[in-house]
């Protein structure tokens, strides 16, 4: 098969270049910084993969609640308000995804997804790399732990391990650490990642098998013609593949409208704080519901994350957005020391409005592919997405059904 140029060297494109390359194609990668560098989204965000975390953003309800969120600047949820067409349009496909029909097939595509992902990871890393003790989902409220617990025998029955944790079981399983929560549940196939040191083992991987990583190099046009990619412009010279994977995360959407394609696709913000590990932290990962913060035990650290925040291309920090992760944290974990931090990191999610990826051809060229749109939970769905990538570029039969992933869907 001929040559392939990968955009992107975050865990989309990396993957994508994995099985690329095992399949027998050369592959280069182009990263625009440091692979693993903090302007990846796979450089600081909380690792999470596993079964858990398969709904769609979009589900009946989160119109009603995004509102709510909307008037607190504290909140997991903001829109800044702003006259874009393309966030417009975003909103208008994302309100329209809002039903049980619709949810319920995406979870369906999304959980396969990630179980085949959990598979690839356990095979591919050690026990240093990925984590996989289970994860802890905890509730403030009665009234919201009482809601999921309704919904644990529906996730048991479509393969996702959820139960609920009797009246002190939580204490046997983190022993020494102090919830202020109502009740919580449990996923044995909860796992997480530590990244960055992932990415950039998987790419030191990568340069053994004989693909080509070209760091801070920005992709700054494609030369096309005759619906093919005759040639790509970037800050370090010209290059001439055989096929292009635009695999770019949140970036993506902008580099596809070089080659005049136009993809659905919004950068959702997230954020994490990363701690010196106070000692009295969980040993699992665990998610706090209500207030949608995720934390990881990272040995010597602890990483708080949370939030999604449609606010275009930007990836200051904002000090509210911040204080409002460390406010559930304390309200949740209150004997936690969390003013010790290391880092404080934002980075964009590349979201569609039905939480699918692309990937796959990206019609009417020839020799061009997407993969990109991951969202928030790209770590999980990655390794089966890249080599689903890789069968359909090399014609190999594909394990999963690619439609409802193609380009040019329109979704409702």
């Amino acid at each position: 098969m001929p040559d392939v140029l990968v955009v992107g060297g975050g865990v989309a494109g990396l993957f994508c270049a994995y099985y690329l390359r095992r399949a027998g194609a050369t592959v280069t990668v182009v990263e625009r910084g440091a692979i693993g560098g903090p302007q990846s989204c796979s450089h600081g965000n909380t690792g999470f993969v596993g079964t858990q975390g398969a709904a769609p953003l979009a589900e009946p309800g989160v119109p009603a609640m995004g509102l709510r969120w909307l008037l607190n600047p504290r909140s997991p949820f903001y829109i800044r308000p702003r006259p874009d067409p393309a966030l417009i349009a975003w909103l208008w496909r994302f309100r329209r995804r809002c039903t049980e029909q619709a949810a319920r097939e995406a979870f369906r595509v999304l959980l396969d997804m990630k179980q085949r992902s959990l598979a690839i990871l356990r095979d591919l890393c050690g026990e240093d790399t990925l984590t996989a003790r289970g994860m802890v989902i905890a509730f403030k409220t009665p009234e919201e732990f009482e809601k999921a617990c309704r919904t644990v025998p529906r996730a048991a029955s479509n393969g996702v391990p959820l139960r609920v944790l009797e009246p002190g079981e939580l204490s046997t399983l983190e022993p020494g650490v102090e919830f202020d929560i109502s009740g919580a549940l449990y996923n044995e196939e909860g796992a997480y990642l530590r990244v960055p040191e992932f990415v950039r083992e998987l790419a030191s991987t990568l340069k053994g098998m004989g693909v080509e990583l070209l760091e801070d190099t920005d992709v700054l046009d494609f030369e096309v013609a005759d619906r093919l990619v005759k040639r790509v412009r970037t800050s370090r010279g010209d290059l001439r593949p055989g096929s292009v994977v635009i695999a770019a995360g949140a970036w993506s959407a902008a580099l596809a409208r070089k080659a005049g394609l136009r993809l659905m696709l919004q950068p959702a913000k997230g954020y994490t704080v990363t701690l010196k590990n106070p000692g009295n932290a969980p040993r699992r990962p665990v998610l706090l519901s209500e207030g949608k913060v995720a934390i990881t035990p990272l040995g010597d650290r602890l990483r708080l994350g949370g939030t999604l925040e449609l606010s275009g291309m930007d990836t200051t920090v904002s000090r509210r957005r911040v204080d409002g992760i460390l406010r559930t944290v304390r309200a949740h974990l209150p004997a936690l020391e969390t003013t010790a931090t290391l880092e404080t990191w934002s980075g964009l999610r590349p979201c569609t409005p039905d939480s699918l990826p692309y990937i796959g051809p990206a019609a009417p060229y020839g020799n061009l592919a997407l993969a990109c749109g991951h969202g928030h939970i790209g770590l999980g769905l990655a390794p089966a997405g890249g080599k689903l990538l890789a069968q359909l570029l090399t014609g190999d039969t594909p394990d999963i059904d690619p439609t409802p992933f193609r380009y040019g869907r329109r979704p409702l």
